[in-house]
């Protein structure tokens, strides 16, 4: 057997040859990994694209001049051109620096939608990340903390459940199922139907007394306000089920009054409070998650900006031991929480809307068995898309410097326009 012992003299003047190069930093990091060049963004529709903006399952790709390519889902024509020209021409491997740029080349800074655009981009660049280095994204952020992500579904696509069944037979086909938790709608009323808070509430307390003997004493179920209560209605709400013990209530309040009403309610309340799936990046959540007025953030993919803000959103839950519920979006998205939320140690479960559905334009793209997703060791974020059965809308080969301009501090890294 051939035995390698480390000769320490040697390693020092190996470790002394490191700090020199490491004067030269940019050169140092130009050289961690084999060359790239982004020559051109693509757009796609898929076969029925998802017509709202932040729930866009727009296909994008990246292509280099090394022949990777990388896959992201997200954004519109419009808001991914112009951050996309700022990749035109450059090495997707720095990734911070490439979301730095794409957040901050232009005077004012993302709202909602270009947000859910350079997350559509930060996910294809970090595919080519791990397709460079062979690896599952998932193993590129430090490797999975889990066997697998725990679900709940949306939709309501379980096996055995038929239109018009109790609220009571579809929790209990979806505990069955192997779902982690059975979530129902507090107010889904047929589209432009008045709409009385006060009827609503009191069938809330029915409804969930339905969920809760569905799943059974020791199973789960959550309950989403859709956001359609005032402050009042949703504290007489969460006080209705509180002896129901529901897992959490999704989006009590109005969205814009989130900064507000959520502490007011969180004071005033005893269940859990999941929010913020129509929010944007880490400065959204911080203070709720700071003064612990959520419980469960509804952060996704793409629209907090991508993995790369994605990560930081999650050390600010584990930092003060909030959990992460987030919302779906797409398929890819989807894949892609897999691989980044796989790796947060704190309570994790993810909504799950594909069950039933045919997406033969992705023949490799969700691992999803017994109510349960599955990481993969597929490199990248282990998704394969079929582009002939897409539909190109929109390219993007020409850099975007008109009305843009990156400034940098005196050490080279970027700051505000």
């Amino acid at each position: 057997m051939l035995s390698i012992k480390p000769n320490r003299r040697q390693f020092l003047r190996s470790a002394a040859g490191l700090t020199t190069v490491g004067v030269a930093a940019s050169r140092y990091l130009d050289a961690a990994l084999p060359k790239n060049k982004i020559t051109r963004v693509r757009v796609y529709a898929p076969p029925h694209p998802n017509p709202l903006f932040n729930q866009s399952d727009l296909v994008v790709t990246l292509e280099t001049d090394s022949g990777l390519t990388g896959i992201g889902e997200g954004g519109s024509p419009d808001t991914l051109a112009q951050s996309a020209g700022r990749l035109i021409g450059r090495d997707p491997q720095f990734i911070e620096r490439l979301w730095q740029d794409m957040s901050r080349a232009f005077f004012y800074p993302p709202g909602r939608e270009k947000e859910d655009a350079i997350g559509a981009l930060d996910l294809a660049l970090w595919d080519i990340k791990g397709k460079t280095l062979n690896l599952p994204v998932h193993a590129v952020l430090g490797g999975m903390v889990r066997n697998y992500c725990e679900c709940y579904n949306t939709a309501g696509k379980i096996p055995g459940v038929e239109p018009g069944m109790s609220i009571k037979e579809r929790a209990r086909l979806t505990v069955e199922a192997g779902y982690r938790a059975f979530r129902m709608g507090a107010s889904d009323l047929p589209i432009y139907s008045t709409f009385n808070t006060h009827e609503r509430l009191n069938q809330l307390y029915n409804d969930c007394v339905e969920a809760r003997e569905g799943v059974g004493k020791n199973g789960d179920w959550c309950v989403d306000f859709h956001q359609r209560f005032d402050l009042s209605d949703a504290i007489r709400g969460c006080d209705l089920i509180q002896d129901l013990a529901p897992y959490f209530v999704e989006d009590p309040v109005r969205t814009e009054a989130f900064g507000e009403d959520l502490p007011i309610l969180r004071r005033k309340v005893n269940v859990p409070l999941a929010a913020g799936e129509e929010w944007g990046n880490r400065w959204d959540f911080n203070k709720l998650i700071e003064a612990h007025d959520i419980d469960y953030v509804r952060a996704t993919l793409p629209n907090v900006g991508g993995i790369t803000e994605m990560m930081k959103i999650a050390a600010l839950c584990e930092t003060h031991f909030v959990g992460l519920v987030p919302h779906f979006t797409g398929p890819i998205a989807t894949a892609a929480l897999v691989n980044s939320l796989g790796t947060f140690s704190g309570p994790l479960l993810m909504e799950y809307n594909f069950q039933g559905q045919t997406l033969s334009y992705l023949p490799e793209c969700l691992d999803f068995k017994d109510g349960k997703l599955y990481p993969n060791q597929r490199p990248g974020l282990g998704v394969t898309v079929d582009l002939k059965q897409l539909t190109l809308i929109k390219e993007i080969t020409e850099p975007v410097t008109a009305r843009a301009q990156t400034y940098f501090r005196p050490d080279g890294s970027i700051t505000n326009w």
